[in-house]
């Protein structure tokens, strides 16, 4: 491909002058037969400059089309922002690089026709990939987010949980908690076309916590509670938890809706944070730092995740080959509701 500084080697003057040539430059001095000759080694060499580029690229990624594929349902959605931040990345991004979304589906109702007709797929949440597959073959334009599969021969976009859980953990060790507690969410593996649709598989989050518990020799599993990843869910969670003869003297919540459903049994037993108990939520959603006392949480980028997401499909279908993983980090926040033992 021919450059700015091939053309100055064959017209005879620098390449700044073969630049302002063809940018055509007013204040620049040189001769029209200079000039001429420029122009037609230029369109000789078939020169295309950056700003064509620029220009055929936009063009040719107006004419793209993707679709999402979602693993939640809209009440899982409203129940936990999460998912609905990582759409809103999408969408800004896409909208910013002037690519269209055809279609959101939900994993339960895609539609097959729709899907391999569109260039591109977003798949957000934890679905199996052979139902990918069979939904949309091109594996070289599927983006996976918050889903990692154990063969990674897809585009991906998660969480460093690694970096979150070793934060959690080490905050609290700092402050002499030797005691703690995990109440957390089941991640579901939605199947698609199959009778049996969620199957239950290791979440990051729980199976971090208890490796790096057991690692310093302090993990009790009868502090151990699992459920949904909403409020009322954290609320019974927390419930059990305090029903036990012995109690921790801190706990981790998996998510802030979790912690907030948490907050609330611990307020109703007359518990106080932190004084008696130590809460430590994940996601950092708007309403943590207005709750009383303002949780502690682990701040995550569901938006950058998204946007991370549409730049990786891109590059896909713009020609990159090998599969791409990015691991988005996190940052501990803390607030009032973590103290000392």
């Amino acid at each position: 491909m021919a450059t700015i500084k091939d053309i100055a080697m064959q017209a005879g003057v620098s390449s700044a002058t073969v630049s302002r040539v063809l940018n055509n430059d007013s204040g620049l001095s040189v001769s029209e037969d200079t000039r001429a000759r420029i122009f037609a080694i230029a369109e000789e060499l078939d020169y295309k400059p950056h700003r064509l580029k620029r220009l055929k690229q936009e063009t040719e990624r107006a004419r793209k089309e993707i679709a999402l594929l979602l693993w939640c349902s809209p009440e899982d959605e409203r129940e936990d922002p999460y998912f609905t931040a990582i759409r809103r990345g999408i969408e800004i991004r896409c909208e910013d690089l002037g690519i269209g979304i055809r279609k959101v589906f939900r994993f339960a109702s895609p539609d097959v026709l729709t899907l391999q007709s569109v260039d591109g797929l977003i798949v957000i949440g934890s679905i199996d990939p052979q139902d990918i597959e069979r939904l949309y073959p091109d594996k070289k334009a599927i983006v996976l987010v918050d889903h990692i599969p154990s063969h990674r021969e897809y585009d991906s976009v998660t969480i460093h949980f690694e970096q979150a859980m070793e934060d959690v953990l080490q905050h609290l060790f700092e402050l002499g908690h030797r005691s703690i507690g995990f109440i957390g969410g089941q991640k579901k593996l939605v199947r698609i076309g199959v009778q049996h649709q969620v199957e239950i598989v290791p979440e990051a989050r729980h199976t971090l916590f208890e490796r790096l518990m057991q690692a310093e020799g302090i993990f009790d599993p009868q502090f151990v509670h699992l459920g949904e990843w909403n409020a009322a869910s954290g609320y019974q969670m927390m419930n059990e938890l305090l029903s036990k003869p012995d109690r921790p003297t801190a706990c981790f919540a998996a998510s802030d809706p979790i912690a907030i459903g948490a907050l609330r049994a611990l307020q109703e037993h007359g518990i106080q944070v932190p004084e008696d108990m130590s809460l430590i939520g994940f996601d950092d959603l708007d309403f943590s730092a207005y709750v009383q006392p303002a949780l502690t949480t682990v701040k995550v980028y569901p938006e950058q995740m998204g946007k991370t997401a549409v730049q990786l499909l891109l590059e896909c279908m713009e020609g990159r080959e090998a599969p791409a993983h990015v691991t988005i980090n996190t940052k501990l926040i803390v607030r009032e509701s973590t103290g000392t033992p």
